[in-house]
């Protein structure tokens, strides 16, 4: 009898799309859902960016440079310098979305067996890298009543074994909207130095952060051969479908080795690469209309979940993610419950169990991410929805 692999039997199904076919059956029955499950904005691409799309011109649709085209390489070392980022354009590589990214730092700095600490709950997906490139994930919890700030340094020390080899930091964190202080990055470029580990920053959210100011990877002096940047334009120009990420460091030895990856794929995508080089030449406040929004947003959101009765959100500081604490027995049980047995007004409300942003097995059963991804009218209707649902579900605790 034919068998499936190890590896594909424990590849994790995604938290964020895993109920979409609850979703759909909802759709069908009539139901309207209100999506805060997935990190999709709906805020419009740029058009200027869209343009560029529409107007390129080329007689054959070419493969790029395995790194990426040169001119949007380039592009990229002046968007970073705008970030007080300083790199070269023989520093990027172009990724296919900040996914690739991720998955080429585990392949070329780690073997098979090797650990990577991560502090959860994080991006779901790592789990599903990790599997991938056959290493193990390695949890240090953070907590919900301390807003999921970095676990203390003892917590890393313990986690250290002769397997470690790096450490993963999303900031601003998905999923849980933490933005990390420059005093946390300090720690981390310390733990990194002292046990001589890489540190993967995944910066996908660096334009959203509403208090506070952000510290970037590359921005800790002395950690420069320990880093490796994970980027994309996905949520920073509402651009989930151009599929376009960077591999950033400064070490070349990574760099050399991520490369022979890249050119195992052939290149990334190419409209895309004119996309997101357009989106460099955006008014510099650009971003400042986005990120107004955003904050209404979570304002909004998190003044709506902490006024549900049993209801705790802690206040995020940045990306557009936050993550609640609800009365209930099984966060996967009561998500699909929402879709498949509830409505309010004609209406639902789709979330991400924080199960599938745990390692640690029976962490997250009382949790759920919520994007805030909608504008604020919706965002109150679906609250409408959950504050609803609680006075109704079986499962209330």
């Amino acid at each position: 009898m034919l068998s499936i692999s190890k590896r594909g039997l424990d590849m994790p199904a995604s938290p964020i799309r895993k109920l979409v076919p609850f979703a759909e059956a909802a759709k069908k029955k009539g139901v309207h859902v209100y999506h805060l499950n997935i990190g999709q904005p709906d805020i419009e691409t740029p058009k200027a960016c869209l343009d560029a799309v529409r107007n390129a011109h080329f007689n054959v649709l070419e493969y790029s440079h395995s790194a990426g085209n040169e001119s949007y390489r380039k592009k990229l070392t002046e968007y970073y310098a705008k970030n007080n980022i300083q790199v070269s354009p023989n520093e990027i590589i172009v990724t296919t979305g900040g996914s690739e990214a991720i998955l080429f730092g585990f392949m070329a700095c780690l073997d098979a067996g090797d650990e990577v600490i991560i502090p959860e709950p994080f991006y779901a997906n790592y789990n599903g890298f990790a599997i991938q490139s056959d290493v193990k994930v390695v949890p240090i919890g953070s907590k919900i009543k301390t807003g999921f700030s970095l676990p203390p340094i003892e917590d890393f020390e313990k986690a250290i074994t002769a397997k470690t080899k790096a450490i993963v930091v999303c900031n601003p964190n998905n999923p849980t909207g933490y933005l990390y202080s420059a005093t946390e990055m300090e720690t981390l470029m310390q733990i990194v130095i002292k046990h001589n580990l890489f540190l993967f920053a995944d910066e996908a959210y660096r334009e959203f952060c509403y208090e506070g100011k952000h510290t970037s990877a590359m921005h800790l002096k002395g950690a420069e051969q320990h880093v490796v940047l994970m980027d994309t334009i996905s949520k920073r120009y509402s651009a989930c479908g151009g599929r376009i990420g960077a591999f950033v460091t400064k070490n070349k030895q990574v760099l050399d080795t991520a490369m022979k990856f890249a050119q195992a794929r052939l290149s990334p995508p190419y409209y895309a690469q004119v996309l997101g080089e357009a989106a460099v030449d955006l008014p510099d406040d650009y971003f400042d209309v986005t990120k107004k929004e955003y904050k209404l947003r979570r304002d909004t959101i998190v003044k709506r979940l902490n006024n549900i009765p049993g209801v705790f959100c802690p206040n995020p500081g940045g990306a557009f993610y936050a993550m609640a604490r609800l009365p209930i027995d099984d966060s996967d049980k009561f998500c699909q419950w929402l879709l498949e047995s509830f409505s309010h007004n004609g209406a639902t409300i789709m979330l991400a169990p924080a199960t599938g942003f745990y390692s640690t097995k029976g962490l997250g059963i009382n949790e759920v991410r919520l994007a805030y991804v909608l504008n604020a009218e919706a965002i109150n209707q679906a609250m409408d929805c959950l504050e609803a649902a609680l006075k109704v579900y079986p499962g209330r605790c």
